[in-house]
């Protein structure tokens, strides 16, 4: 961005419990703004406590986009995002209003600001023979295919990421190209990186987890497991997105009697915690270049009304 020009949106991102949500709340109703969800679970209506989703005194205070309008039983994709955050960029500034675009799913950012790359639509019955093998088959395995009919995409991936291993799988198989290839050629930005304000809200490690399992435990005593057991008697197909959130499969587990209740919140806080690590790679990696905010900088900016998003280089 040229010095002294105003951004045309914000956009705000940070590991899991890092305080963002509640400086996008600050922010938004400091300058008449709009919050648009970027984070790929808050999308899913069921799914409001476990994910964190702003409260409804929050909604009231800002106008909030993209939060619970998908069902958990629809497989919400990262370009279905992206349609549905321009409509809702252009609706905004239509109001007159600030796009405030926040979350912690990276895949988001980078596709709002590099787009996506133009993978062929993969045929139904590929799709569905792949979701099968995914369902069906040990991850490793799933690898180890993967590394024999497209090793360079397969070296770019955990052996443990079922989701992504299918993913590129159905790719190489319907189009004859690994996903890795298609992933290097560039699609259409929604928004310019030069045009908009970029800010990482960071906090030390150990604050994350201690935060991190102060919500969880104040998750499950605000109706959590109220939503896993919504979510078990919808009986959805386990490769669905929704099916990720943190912490349902571990308190699923205790409702399904297979964990103590204990174990159940001790697991999903685990699991809280590596997730809280891939996300600080990723913002090493793709947003290092952002400006990046501690908590003390976080509540001056707040104090002196946000001069950070006013004029950015």
């Amino acid at each position: 961005m040229s010095t002294r020009q105003r951004p045309s949106a914000i956009l705000i991102t940070g590991p899991t419990a890092s305080g963002k949500s509640a400086f996008a709340l600050a922010l938004g109703h400091s300058r008449g703004g709009v919050i648009i969800n970027a984070d790929s679970m808050q999308v899913y209506a069921q799914l409001r406590v476990l994910t964190a989703r702003p409260t409804t005194t929050d909604e009231a205070m800002v106008p909030h986009r993209l939060y619970g309008h998908v069902s958990a039983s629809e497989p919400y994709s990262v370009a279905r995002w992206l349609n549905d955050v321009t409509a809702a960029l252009a609706e905004t500034r239509a109001s007159g209003r600030l796009p405030i675009i926040i979350g912690g799913t990276g895949l988001y950012f980078k596709a709002l600001l590099e787009g996506l790359s133009p993978v062929p639509q993969i045929p139904d019955e590929i799709r569905a023979r792949w979701r099968q093998a995914g369902e069906m088959r040990e991850p490793e395995d799933l690898h180890a295919d993967l590394t024999r009919r497209d090793p360079l995409t397969a070296a770019q991936l955990r052996p443990s990421d079922t989701q992504r291993l299918v993913r590129a799988l159905e790719v190489i198989e319907a189009t004859g190209r690994p996903l890795a290839e298609w992933q290097q050629i560039k699609g259409k930005p929604v928004l310019e990186s030069e045009e908009v304000a970029k800010i990482v809200v960071a906090r030390p490690r150990d604050q994350l987890y201690q935060r991190a399992t102060q919500r969880f435990r104040q998750m499950v005593d605000e109706g959590a497991l109220d939503e896993a057991h919504a979510m078990q008697r919808l009986h959805l197909d386990p490769s669905f997105p929704a099916m990720r959130a943190l912490g349902l499969a571990p308190l699923t587990a205790f409702l399904k009697h297979g964990l103590t209740r204990s174990d159940a919140i001790a697991i999903a806080i685990w699991n809280t915690r590596q997730y809280i690590k891939r996300q600080e790679t990723w913002l090493k990696r793709y947003n290092i270049s952002w400006n990046w905010l501690n908590s003390q900088e976080m509540q001056n900016q707040i104090d002196i009304g946000f001069p950070i998003v006013d004029f950015m280089d």
